[in-house]
């Protein structure tokens, strides 16, 4: 992680990753901003996962939506480029993760409309800011992500369990976390589950899969959050012939401020 990423405002932040300056995950980036998760499909899809979005809103709480072709989203962010502003982002073809690059311009259509959906690194601001300890920030690791046996609603051809994000914690701190995190709907809101991780279908918790295992310290237990990576999920199974997603913990930096998204 760039060591001064975190101190830069997310219009530089943008910058820097366009520039092909930085690549890497974005958690503990420019603290106070929304980040989000960003799923782009061709139109005729468009309709069908909005839907979804609307039917699962914890695990897709959707923040804007394009039009057709638009490559920014000014209400969001202003001079952004969905094709070039994301650390890393991954390509499908018919359902199948063909490639991860930096940057999509080179293939971009005019078709294709973009989703940006919360990002539980938005709330990691405010556990911190109560003296909760947000193990993959202090460990500088891609946060851990996990496929569940909890289903989504289907919405059309898009289905499948949700995914969940986890950050260990004291039995006491993740029943502030849950407290904290309620008044963040838009990027995820409350955990879905603490404790045992094979009540929600996770075989070893020390390999996510997707991110980077974390430590768990002695008295610790597991905290899950429903994750923006879910829908990645539902593309698997929709087989849509394109979509572009961001990469999971690479997230895109917004201009809002995660206290916009707060309800009190």
């Amino acid at each position: 992680m760039n060591a001064n990423a975190s101190l830069k405002t997310p219009q530089a932040i943008r910058e820097l990753i366009r520039n092909g300056d930085y690549s890497g995950n974005t958690s503990g980036f420019a603290p106070g901003f929304v980040q989000a998760n960003l799923v782009i499909l061709p139109k005729t899809y468009a309709y069908d996962f909005l839907r979804f979005c609307q039917l699962n809103p914890q695990a897709c709480p959707l923040l804007g939506q394009t039009d057709a072709g638009a490559v920014g989203l000014d209400e969001l962010a202003k001079n952004l480029d969905l094709r070039s502003d994301l650390p890393r982002y991954r390509v499908f073809k018919n359902g199948q993760l063909v490639c991860e690059p930096t940057d999509v311009s080179d293939i971009w259509r005019d078709d294709l409309v973009s989703f940006l959906i919360g990002c539980s690194f938005s709330f990691e601001e405010a556990l911190i800011a109560d003296d909760i300890e947000i193990r993959n920030i202090s460990e500088q690791k891609n946060v851990p992500m996990y496929i569940t046996n909890i289903p989504c609603q289907s919405a059309g051809p898009f289905k499948g369990n949700m995914v969940v994000s986890m950050r260990p914690m004291k039995p006491k701190d993740a029943i502030r976390a849950i407290q904290i995190c309620s008044r963040y709907p838009k990027v995820h809101g409350a955990p879905v589950h603490f404790g045992d991780p094979a009540a929600i279908g996770i075989e070893d918790i020390n390999t996510p899969d997707f991110g980077e295992a974390v430590t768990i310290k002695d008295g610790e237990v597991p905290v899950f959050w429903a994750c923006g990576v879910t829908p990645q999920v539902a593309i698997t199974n929709a087989c849509p012939d394109f979509c572009i997603t961001h990469s999971p913990g690479h997230m895109l930096v917004l201009d809002i401020k995660n206290t916009s998204l707060a309800t009190f």
